[in-house]
């Protein structure tokens, strides 16, 4: 299936409710800076900056699917803390039903907290409870659980082997959605997968495919014998196995096989790439789609989510972004403003400098390449703006441009500085400038800070502005009258 039917799949796919069950959690995050080591002992001190949290495990994989557009029921077992009225606050205001959440005072709500300084992870802390939700908890779990099967398109069990998803308990949510025609979709954990007998589909990584075959999966065919073990153990109809780099690949119980490359450019943090997974996987599958199509659509959204820190969802909005760009690599730098908010949406969320320059760019030359070079220095994303063929004329006269809009964006966006380039109509970029919000403002040193469109705006976010010396060049329109001059007189010498 090509990108652009990839893309109406996915935005055409109708609403889809989901029970999601298993693991619910709370991601907490600490940010400071190191400088010293201790005096107490030979260890980092970690000077707090801020501090922030997020939904984790199954609560995670509610979130991705709430982002998607789904109606979302969680399910699943915290304890009467301080951090569950949190976790529960942050899901209902994502917009997630979490009426089937069971409250268990004698267990802590699990609560992962990573320590993170200069964009790495220092340490992570766990608090969790280590055992299996009682007996007690598990009847509380199964009544409320049965009681939404029959109203959602699927349900998702997503085990991060924190106790909830017991092998009774898991047996019985299977039956019960076999009962309701209803299909499974699991994200597994542990060493046993047969307590998930029954179930459609299983998403398990390389990794945790050996480890629940206790068979070798170096090469295709070990892993062949590995996923026809895990077929006879589960009887499921569908293996979806994450590999990395390498990809994914989607077997069948029929013995079709579908192979995936990758999708990711640069990995940032694998957190919750799983989640990710299984979530586009049911919001795609649910709505009537095949699982190849629904697996291919995961593969993008992951390759998204490893370039994001964090257990972060991905949106709809990014995914067609992506599907966009891959469809034309050729110009896929050359985007709409739509396009350009939701890539400097996703830049943010990794933590990445935007970089904002705009011109006419109507012949280039070695000033403007200098220019563009010391500007994405000053970040991590640069995006150019371009006149259109009106506003040009408008400003270098009727003459001009010499180039047209779409060639002069095609020339810029072939520089290696260059990461994203977009055309404007008006007299300025005032209104880009507005919208995109970059986190620095460049202009040449041919110009004064009083002359600077944007810059009020900017500085008023906290954003700054550069001005950048150029180099001793010709503009392009003393280019131009040059070419004219030396046109004129090359023809008359030959008159």
């Amino acid at each position: 299936m090509n990108a652009l039917l990839l893309e109406k799949v996915l935005t055409s796919a109708k609403n889809v409710s989901v029970l999601v069950l298993g693991d619910v959690m709370l991601d907490q995050y600490i940010y400071g800076t190191i400088d010293r080591i201790s005096p107490e002992a030979p260890v980092q001190v970690v000077n707090w900056r801020e501090q922030r949290s997020g939904l984790g495990g199954a609560a995670n994989v509610a979130n991705n699917l709430a982002q998607l557009g789904c109606h979302v029921f969680l399910a699943g077992v915290v304890g009467s803390d301080a951090t569950a009225e949190e976790l529960l606050n942050t899901a209902r205001a994502m917009g997630i039903n979490t009426a089937g959440v069971v409250t268990d005072a004698d267990r802590p709500t699990t609560l992962k907290t990573r320590v993170i300084a200069h964009r790495q992870q220092v340490i992570r802390i766990d608090r969790e409870g280590g055992s299996q939700i009682s007996d007690g908890s598990a009847k509380v779990l199964l009544d409320r659980v049965r009681k939404y099967i029959p109203s959602v398109d699927g349900i998702i069990l997503s085990d991060y082997a924190k106790g909830v998803l017991r092998s009774d308990f898991c047996a019985s949510v299977i039956q019960a959605g076999s009962s309701n025609h209803k299909r499974v979709l699991v994200d597994p954990k542990g060493d046993d997968f047969r307590k998930y007998r029954g179930a459609f589909l299983l998403t398990p990584n390389k990794a945790e495919l050996g480890r629940a075959t206790q068979l070798p999966v170096r090469n295709e065919d070990e892993i062949r014998a590995a996923i026809a073990c895990l077929f006879s153990q589960t009887e499921c109809e569908a293996i979806l196995v994450t590999r990395s780099e390498e990809g994914m690949s989607l077997y069948t119980r029929t013995g079709s096989e579908t192979h995936i490359q990758t999708e990711a450019r640069d990995v940032f943090d694998i957190t919750g790439a799983g989640d990710t997974v299984i979530s586009m996987i049911a919001r795609v599958f649910f709505a009537g789609q095949d699982l190849e199509t629904a697996a291919r659509l995961a593969n993008i959204a992951a390759g998204i989510k490893v370039g994001k820190f964090g257990a972060a969802a991905v949106s709809v909005e990014e995914i067609s972004a992506a599907i966009r760009q891959r469809e034309n690599e050729g110009t896929r730098k050359v985007v709409e403003l739509s396009q350009a908010k939701q890539l400097v949406s996703l830049a943010r969320s990794q933590g990445r400098k935007v970089v904002f320059t705009n011109g006419c760019f109507d012949l280039l030359h070695a000033g403007h390449v200098q220019l563009l070079q010391k500007a994405k220095a000053l970040g991590q994303v640069l995006i150019v703006a371009i006149n259109d063929d009106a506003s040009v004329r408008q400003t270098k006269g009727n003459g001009r441009p010499l180039i047209s809009a779409m060639d002069r964006a095609r020339i810029i966006a072939a520089l290696e500085a260059v990461d994203h380039v977009i055309i404007f109509s008006g007299l300025t970029p005032l209104h880009l400038i507005e919208e995109l919000r970059p986190d620095v403002l460049v202009k040449g040193g041919n110009y004064n800070l009083e002359e600077v469109i944007g810059r009020k705006e900017v500085e008023k976010y906290g954003g700054r502005v550069v001005l950048i010396p150029t180099i001793d060049t010709q503009s392009s329109s003393q280019i131009i009258k040059e070419i004219v001059t030396r046109y004129q007189l090359a023809n008359e010498s030959s008159g």
